[in-house]
């Protein structure tokens, strides 16, 4: 009976520490991106393919989280991103990433891919985004739906509250 209690109590420590399991599906197409055709901005290609989208055209509501895979602070804060976004169906807020510098477009995809990144994510390959974002990532966008940019969080996100009350904060909408 004894040695039964250890197993359940070391199966029950081992599946409750365990990484956050991982969403699966397809990465969203960035033609779901909403923004203006105005053209403004620096143009940056689509990590997953098709079109790309000029930095000053993206339009919200939305949450733009810059990221690299190459980027420890950006996986700290990545099982919070990978946590909110299901939450964000049925509400127009969209959370779009740009993954900058990498050494090839492919490095940024197949770490989107393995990490269950399913929101998508536009590609500054060579720094272009700097004079915008700043130097250093990760950095989190709070973008109103006429582009003005309402918050810029920069640094790790310390949980998901943080991120929920920034939405409640900057949408007035309520994300559980």
């Amino acid at each position: 009976m004894k040695r039964l209690a250890i197993i359940a109590i070391s199966l029950l420590a081992l599946t409750s520490c365990g990484t956050p399991a991982k969403v699966s599906g397809s990465i969203t197409p960035c033609n779901s991106i909403n923004h203006s055709a105005a053209g403004s901005g620096k143009l940056l290609e689509c990590v997953g393919g098709g079109e790309g989208i000029h930095l000053g055209d993206l339009r919200g509501p939305m949450i733009v989280n810059v990221w690299g895979s190459w980027c420890t602070s950006c996986k700290d804060e990545l099982p919070i991103f990978l946590s909110f976004y299901p939450k964000l169906t049925g509400t127009p807020i969209q959370l779009v990433g740009i993954d900058v510098e990498e050494t090839s477009k492919s490095d940024g995809l197949n770490f989107m891919k393995k990490e269950g990144m399913l929101w998508p994510s536009l590609l500054d390959p060579d720094g272009r985004t700097r004079g915008a974002f700043g130097m250093g990532v990760p950095v989190t966008w709070f973008i109103a739906a006429d582009g003005t940019i309402l918050y810029k969080k920069i640094g790790v996100l310390k949980d998901e509250t943080e991120l929920r009350n920034l939405v409640k904060k900057y949408f007035q909408r309520e994300i559980l």
